[in-house]
């Protein structure tokens, strides 16, 4: 069965998505969004997210542009800093071990902060990320990166805004309707094959937009390409995120690329579900390691928890426990940082242990070496260097010496009480391979050629992130790259 047919058809309603649909009406298109998910689990990935957003900024004048009730004493009480476009390149350059395609990374940062303006227009509303990614210290907060903002209602609150918009702009939203293939034709894509209720339908259209997510949802996928082990890895986000758009887009003949070994995976609680619930959102994430030490199931020490902040290291610290006996770590820390931890740590569903003493803390924590874990952290504090101010907002250089693995900052003895500690996993939250795209977000195929009437745009597409990815930049990246999509879609469909 053939439907009626759109101007453009974007696959997928996550926040990539999303903008796209957006960008795509705004310039005068008919828009189709398809969505997998049942309407209850809407959004995507982008739905369980913090809701941060990594933007280049002048100080608190931009700030304030984009979180207008922000009080005189906010403003007096925060160091919002300053975040360079030659910063945001540095960023994106060092954590991707400079592989990142230098084209799009141009346009990731130059449109990073008008097309924050752009849904903030559309209804989506900020507030400064206070506690996530600063905290206070001698009456003051320091922001030291470009994740400054975050949406009011993280993930879900972005998503609601979004949709309310697409509505408002009349964008028809079909919901538990999964893009199979694509259709093709003289004129190049011309169209998807659907399944809803587990019929099949043909929808044509001048333009597709694929912006539904990687394959880190998976198993079969993850395996093949991440290696193995990486099956037994927990999902961070939606279940529906299982390689469609890149799959439709290769058998279309696009073009592989980026790192398909690769993926975003953080410290994520050891009894997490296997996927994420949407109720919960991003607080299974344990993301205050550095202010403690993580332990494997031998009692050793396997990383430097201090090696930089955490919005630099936290997307690549699931793969190493992944790599650990058992596939866990427990992150431990004692009284004196404590009030450091994020919310996520005062969840109900969290596996945590809490003692009086470290031989009462380890007796009661299955799975780990007692006695090696007892002399790591004996070892840990004798090689602590004390004389080094400790400061929560900076690289404080307070780090140790004489360990095979040191702590590189933010090292605290272990020896105040109560003592806590928390069982993590890993938990892969996407995947860095996909489809190329141009900087137009067209996608081409092997001879560098764009694919007519095919885009792409968010987790999907490949040579953005490798190895690791900074802090707000998956939103910001799909924000920006659905855009460009939806933009060229609509007038690609339209003949502008």
């Amino acid at each position: 069965m053939t439907e009626k047919s759109y101007d453009v058809i974007v696959v997928g309603a996550g926040n990539a998505a999303l903008c796209a649909a957006l960008s795509a009406r705004e310039h005068g298109a008919k828009v189709l969004v398809l969505e997998r998910a049942p309407f209850e689990q809407r959004g995507g990935n982008s739905a369980y997210s913090g809701g941060g957003m990594r933007i280049v900024h002048n100080g608190v004048a931009d700030i304030k542009e984009f979180v207008p009730d922000l009080s005189a004493e906010d403003i007096a009480a925060t160091d919002f800093g300053v975040y360079t476009a030659e910063q945001f390149y540095d960023d994106l350059g060092k954590i991707t071990e400079y592989r990142i395609d230098p084209d799009l990374a141009e346009v990731l940062v130059k449109r990073s902060t008008d097309t924050a303006r752009w849904i903030r227009d559309k209804g989506v509303r900020f507030a400064p990320m206070y506690g996530a990614k600063t905290f206070k210290h001698e009456g003051r907060y320091k922001f030291s990166t470009g994740s400054v903002i975050a949406v009011v209602g993280g993930g879900r609150g972005l998503i609601d805004a979004h949709i309310k918009s697409a509505e408002k702009m009349g964008i028809e939203i079909r919901y538990g309707t999964r893009a199979i293939a694509l259709l093709q034709g003289a004129s190049g894509i011309e169209g998807v094959r659907v399944v809803a209720n587990r019929v099949e339908q043909e929808i044509r259209a001048r333009a597709i937009v694929l912006a539904c997510g990687g394959f880190q949802a998976n198993r079969e996928m993850r395996t093949r390409y991440l290696g193995p082990g990486w099956d037994l890895a927990k999902v961070r986000g939606t279940r529906y995120n299982t390689g469609d758009g890149a799959n439709m887009a290769l058998a279309a003949g696009a073009q592989p690329c980026g790192q398909w070994s690769g993926a975003n995976a953080c410290e994520w609680d050891m009894n997490a579900p296997d996927y994420g619930d949407i109720n919960i959102g991003d607080a299974y994430s344990k993301h205050s390691y550095y202010f403690g030490i993580v332990l494997n199931a031998d009692g050793d020490r396997f990383l430097d928890e201090g090696a930089d902040v955490g919005n630099s290291t936290y997307a690549k610290y699931g793969r190493i426990i992944l790599q650990q006996p058992g596939q866990y770590a427990w992150q431990i820390f004692d009284s004196k940082v404590l009030h450091l931890l994020r919310s996520s740590y005062r969840i109900k569903k969290v596996t945590k242990v809490t003692a009086n003493t470290l031989e009462e803390l380890f007796a009661k924590i299955e799975g780990v070496n007692k006695e090696q874990a007892l002399k790591t952290i004996s070892a840990y504090n004798a090689a602590v260097k004390q004389d080094v101010r400790f400061d929560p907002n900076v690289k404080d250089g307070r780090g140790t010496s004489g360990l095979v693995i040191p702590k590189s900052n933010w090292a605290n003895t272990i020896d105040t009480p109560p003592y806590e500690a928390y069982g993590v996993t890993c938990g892969i939250t996407f995947t860095y391979g996909g489809p190329k795209i141009t900087p137009n977000a067209e996608v081409v195929d092997v001879e560098e050629q764009p694919i007519s009437g095919l885009y792409a745009a968010g987790e999907l597409v490949g040579g953005i992130f490798y190895f690791n990815i900074p802090g707000g930049c998956g939103l910001m990246n799909g924000a920006v790259f659905g855009r460009v999509a939806g933009e060229n879609a609509a007038r690609h469909a339209l003949g502008l």
